[in-house]
């Protein structure tokens, strides 16, 4: 089974990428940035 890294999974490109990919059978990790502290 192949695996996907996809940053941003959060977002609406990332998370439509995701599913996407998760369909065609992927693994997918999603990595998202931490909230600012400001």
């Amino acid at each position: 089974m192949p695996t996907a890294l996809v940053t941003g999974v959060t977002g609406q490109d990332g998370s439509y990428l995701a599913e996407l990919l998760l369909e065609k059978g992927y693994t997918v990790i999603g990595m998202v940035r931490r909230t600012s502290t400001i």
